[in-house]
């Protein structure tokens, strides 16, 4: 089978860092055609610049990183420098990017994208705010029925909110966005911190990746070992989970997953609880489902997927 095509949309972050080289490592399953930033766990200036190294980390400096928007479509930008570091990829050393950026903003290659491609055949990755997506939804309706996926990771149900007792950072960065896109009739899987924080890397692990040796795995190590901290300081504990990988492995290997359909609505207009999935687990509402779920994953498999696919890189 060729290779699933896909856009990574992205704000790294050395959580969305892992999910890149997760794809990166894995060109039998994925072909990555494209990567465009937008404005999240740090502006847009810098998402871009770690989006070019890390590609260039894993030897891809061929695929192009085309900048998005510097700022949600309605509320000021709110960043997360308090877990990410000043830089989003605090912990690793990596040199200025070589390549040249793409000659066009990231919505429009979004939309280009989908529309030069047979129907069906590119799905998008979204990995931070969902502002580029919502903006080519905007732009051009018609990329909607061309989309044959869009899998994100944001939002939270059960576990709440990581930024508001209600909200999740993605989400709640750009609300009105995740609105658009969730009510547009896109195909959509829902990656949430319900599922992602049962994604827990441990010290174990880590080890093992550092061992591996490789430039990849010894950078991406000391990325993982400083997001780490934050785990430390806020869960009293030595693991914590990266968030933003769990999107390709659910693309990689969708039978470590469990959801279910379910109707899920975004709120954007109480200043208590926007930016909070409102996800109808029970079918209560009786209004159809837009979304596939996630909700738990088979934690020591994924983990074994991620380090077996970050070896390969050089």
């Amino acid at each position: 089978m060729a290779p699933r095509r896909i856009i990574i949309d992205t704000d790294p972050g050395q959580d969305d860092a892992f999910a890149i080289l997760l794809a990166l490592g894995s060109p039998e399953e994925l072909e990555v055609v494209g990567v465009s930033t937008v404005a999240g766990n740090v502006p847009l200036e810098r998402t871009t610049l770690n989006a070019q190294m890390v590609l260039e980390l894993a030897g891809r400096a061929d695929i192009p990183v085309y900048p998005g928007c510097r700022r949600p479509m309605v509320r000021p930008l709110f960043t997360a420098e308090y877990v990410h570091g000043d830089s989003g990829l605090d912990g690793c050393d990596l040199p200025p990017p070589s390549a040249p950026l793409g000659a066009k903003h990231g919505v429009d290659f979004i939309i280009d994208t989908v529309m030069a491609a047979d129907p069906g055949t590119i799905t998008v990755c979204t990995l931070g705010p969902m502002t580029n997506l919502a903006m080519a939804i905007v732009k051009e309706p018609a990329i909607v029925a061309r989309i044959r996926e869009v899998v994100l990771m944001g939002g939270g149900f059960f576990e709440g909110g990581n930024t508001t007792p209600a909200a999740e950072f993605n989400i709640f960065v750009d609300p009105h966005a995740a609105h658009v896109v969730f009510s547009s009739g896109v195909p959509l899987t829902m990656v949430p911190i319900d599922c992602t924080y049962k994604a827990v890397m441990t010290p174990d692990w880590l080890r093992r990746l550092r061992a591996v040796g490789t430039e990849t795995a010894v950078q991406a190590a000391g990325m993982a070992e400083f997001y780490q901290r934050y785990g430390n300081q806020k869960f009293g504990t030595d693991s914590y989970p990266l968030h933003d990988p769990c999107v390709m492995g659910f693309l990689l290997r969708p039978d470590l997953f469990q959801g279910r359909d379910c109707h899920v609505d975004i709120e954007i207009v109480s200043p208590v609880t926007t930016g909070m999935t409102v996800v109808d687990w029970w079918g209560v509402t009786k209004k159809p489902a837009n979304c596939l779920v996630l909700r738990d994953l088979d934690n020591p498999a994924f983990y074994d997927l991620m380090l077996e696919r970050l070896s390969r890189l050089p």
